[in-house]
């Protein structure tokens, strides 16, 4: 895991309270809320104690909409890198994510969610695409009265293209190093990266 030298400055709030509320954490994630002195502490005692699972779904909820919608697409593009085939409809369904973290637009917003439509909601690459969705905006169509998704669910389903992208057909060590990487991702971009990260 990379050293946290430098403050997070891509997150929806620094109380680390705040965003655990919108987090479904094991009690012992839960039990670390109180002493935690910032993000980066708080983070950095999950992975301490394992609780990796804790730390992807807090950083997961954590990080402002696109760079969150960001950290799930590099999972997906690393699950395929780890060897794993994405079928045409899920690597569509990624292109429509990665479009609109680069122009995030209602057209783009709207088009991510019906590419993922096309998926069967089994990849990392099509859970992306939902967070793009779920980003803001209506959950309804265009033409009748908007329904906002609810605060929490990008984090869900970020969370869960980073944990198919990490523990698909691996044994448990190598999927929590898996883990270790894609958080020195999402580190990277909380503090201002584009995640792009070397593997160790």
């Amino acid at each position: 895991m990379a050293e946290q030298t430098q403050p997070f400055v891509k997150l929806v709030s620094t109380a680390v309270s705040d965003i655990a509320a919108l987090c479904e954490l094991t009690e012992p994630a839960k039990e670390l809320v109180p002493r935690a002195q910032s993000p980066e502490a708080y983070l950095d005692s999950l992975t301490k104690a394992g609780l990796m699972s804790d730390a992807i779904r807090w950083l997961a909820q954590g990080l402002r909409p696109r760079e969150s919608v960001w950290w799930a697409c590099l999972a997906a593009r690393a699950f395929v890198e780890w060897g794993n085939k994405l079928p045409e409809p899920d690597l569509a369904a990624l292109t429509a994510a990665e479009t609109w973290v680069f122009k995030p637009e209602e057209e783009n917003r709207r088009a991510a969610m019906a590419k993922a439509q096309e998926t069967g909601y089994q990849s990392p690459a099509s859970w992306a695409a939902i967070a793009a969705f779920w980003s803001g905006g209506s959950m309804a169509p265009p033409d009748v009265p908007a329904v906002p998704p609810p605060q929490h669910l990008i984090g869900r389903a970020v969370w869960g293209a980073i944990m198919i992208a990490s523990t698909s057909a691996v044994p448990p060590d190598q999927a929590e190093q898996r883990q270790r990487r894609l958080l020195s991702q999402g580190y990277d971009i909380a503090r201002g990266g584009n995640g792009r990260i070397a593997a160790a």
